[in-house]
């Protein structure tokens, strides 16, 4: 839902810094590795100690890479199925950096199992709806929905939640049970958006097996 409106505003903000970036010689692929390798860093490092305010700064300045890159490609006319590629892969990778190293904390001096496991689930319904949609495009499907969470409600959730909730270790009261509320709302988010995919393929599918059904005993 966010990146309906999210992403085209952040795009016309952050044109002149690609532009500029072009200009010096850094190519997109450039900017995908570096955006990822700092959302990496701020997540693996940060978060398993329980700096979640300043983890939070570091991912956001680097997460924003997400939207330059693309943007570059188009001024540059460079625009590729491999470079396409690998921006939808490396999200995976920073997206799963990001609630391992919450998993991580809540594993260690978090001291939580329950928040560790709903921590991982995050993780992996993350990659799995990514996963339903791109199968069923790879099928000939065109998965005909957006869903409930999608990767930018994932991130804003988490990473608000996060950031105020490191505001705790500067003396604010009460705000780190801001972290655990979003990650539940994260996960059953996340649960009810794979199911509104699985349900929209299977729906698809037997509408695409029909037609071809159909085609076959008109030939």
């Amino acid at each position: 839902m966010l990146n309906k409106y999210a992403r085209a505003f952040f795009t016309r903000v952050l044109t002149p810094l690609a532009a500029f970036l072009l200009r010096r010689g850094v190519s997109p692929d450039a900017v995908t590795l570096i955006g990822t390798a700092g959302v990496m860093a701020g997540a693996l490092v940060f978060f398993p100690r329980g700096e979640f305010f300043w983890g939070t700064i570091v991912i956001t300045l680097f997460v924003f890479s997400d939207l330059i890159d693309g943007n570059m490609a188009r001024q540059a006319g460079v625009s590729s199925r491999w470079g396409a590629f690998l921006d939808s892969t490396l999200d995976r990778v920073a997206d799963g950096a990001i609630f391992g190293g919450l998993a991580l904390w809540y594993a260690g001096d978090g001291d939580n199992n329950a928040l560790c496991a709903v921590s991982i689930f995050c993780l992996a319904s993350g990659q799995v709806v990514s996963y339903t949609k791109a199968r069923g495009e790879a099928i000939g499907l065109p998965v005909a929905v957006n869903g409930l969470i999608e990767r930018a409600e994932r991130l804003v959730i988490t990473l608000v939640a996060a950031g105020l909730a490191g505001l705790h270790g500067f003396g604010v009261p009460g705000i780190d049970v801001l972290l655990p509320i979003a990650l539940w709302i994260v996960a059953v988010g996340s649960a009810v958006t794979l199911g509104q995919r699985v349900v929209t393929v299977r729906r698809e599918s037997a509408e695409a097996d029909a037609a071809a059904r159909s085609e076959a005993e008109a030939s």
